[in-house]
Formats: C-alpha cells, sequence, structure tokens
C-alpha cells in the first residue's frame, strides 16, 4: 500500500513537471547541435529535481521567471505550434484535411484568436486545448451472424476438443480429477 506521503509526492513532482514544461518547451529542431539539446534537456532535469527535493527554490524560481520574460515570444510560438498540431491530430482523426497557415499575429494576448468563424485559432499558454468528440469509426466485425468470433459453425465435438486440450494445457485432466475425487471418497470410509 502506497502511503498518503507518496501520493502527495507523486503529484507535487507531476504538477512541478507540467509547470516546467509549459515554459521550458524548445525542441530538437531549435537548437544547432543535439549536445546544445541535450544540455538543455539536462539543465530542466535539474532544475525539476531541485524544486521537487526543495533545493534552492528561491534561485531557481528566479531563473524561471527571467527565462520567461526573455523567451516570452518563444514559449508562446511553441505554446501554438502545439496547438496547431493537436487541430491536425484532431482533423486527421476525423478524416478531415488539416488547416496549415495560421496567422499567429490576429493572436491577442489573452490566447484568444481573431480568426473567422469555423477557422482554428491557436490557443496560448493556459487556455484549454481541443479535445476530440465523438467516436472514431469502428471495425466491422468479421463473421456473420449473432457470433462474433466466427463460432457458429464449429460443431459440438470440436468444441469439446478444444476444451480437453484447453485443460489439458492448464494441467487439468479428466484422469486426475477422477482420481482425487476417488482417494477422497475412500478416505473418507476408513477414518
Amino acid at each position: 500500500m502506497v502511503a498518503a506521503s507518496g501520493i502527495n509526492s507523486f503529484a507535487k513532482e507531476i504538477a512541478i513537471r507540467k509547470r516546467i514544461a509549459n515554459i521550458y518547451n524548445k525542441r530538437e529542431e531549435d537548437f544547432a547541435s543535439l549536445r546544445e539539446y541535450n544540455d538543455y534537456l539536462e539543465e530542466v532535469e535539474d532544475m525539476i529535481f531541485n524544486l521537487i527535493e526543495g533545493v534552492d527554490v528561491p534561485a531557481i524560481e528566479a531563473k524561471i521567471a527571467e527565462y520567461q520574460r526573455e523567451n516570452a515570444e518563444q514559449i508562446m510560438n511553441a505554446h501554438a505550434r502545439k496547438a496547431e498540431e493537436y487541430a491536425a491530430a484532431l482533423a486527421a482523426s476525423k478524416g478531415q484535411p488539416a488547416q496549415t497557415g495560421v496567422d499567429l499575429s490576429s493572436i491577442s494576448q489573452e490566447g484568444t484568436g481573431t480568426s473567422a468563424q469555423g477557422q482554428y485559432a491557436p490557443a496560448i499558454a493556459g487556455a484549454v486545448q481541443p479535445r476530440p468528440t465523438g467516436m472514431a469509426p469502428q471495425p466491422i466485425p468479421v463473421g456473420s451472424g449473432h457470433d462474433m468470433l466466427g463460432l457458429e459453425h464449429v460443431d459440438e465435438e470440436k468444441m469439446k476438443l478444444r476444451a480437453e486440450k484447453a485443460a489439458k494445457a492448464g494441467g487439468w485432466s479428466a484422469e486426475i480429477c477422477k482420481k482425487r475425487a476417488l482417494e477422497e471418497a475412500f478416505a473418507s470410509i476408513w477414518i
């Protein structure tokens, strides 16, 4: 059983990771080399670890605030890019062509787009992301009739044979069952 403090520390870690991921959201293609990207990821993980463990929190919070001020436009663009990817995935799941070329200049500071009705406006930091709605197309069942597995065509003899093979595969056989029943019956007589 997990202790309550374990659950709280897990929730704390998740909250910290979400918060930091919304701020430090650069991708590999944003860097000149893989080494620079790995250094960036290592720095982010070090900050997350220190925040979780409570090590030098004021200095880390100051560093995060400074990074947010200096990279506000990049952070906003990364959120918009992520929202566009979500919209494209949603459109693809509904079988519609994805809309491209969203004008980022039409996005206001509050995170609402000024685009025409029916067009996609990317969400900005903290805004609710679009969620898929409805059901996806379901596969057509193989076979016919009420039996989805197609077992209506199998006769009783084959069914008994399958059951017997399954029982043997599980380590059970009719002989073992009979032997045990006899042992129990005769054991009760002689006691």
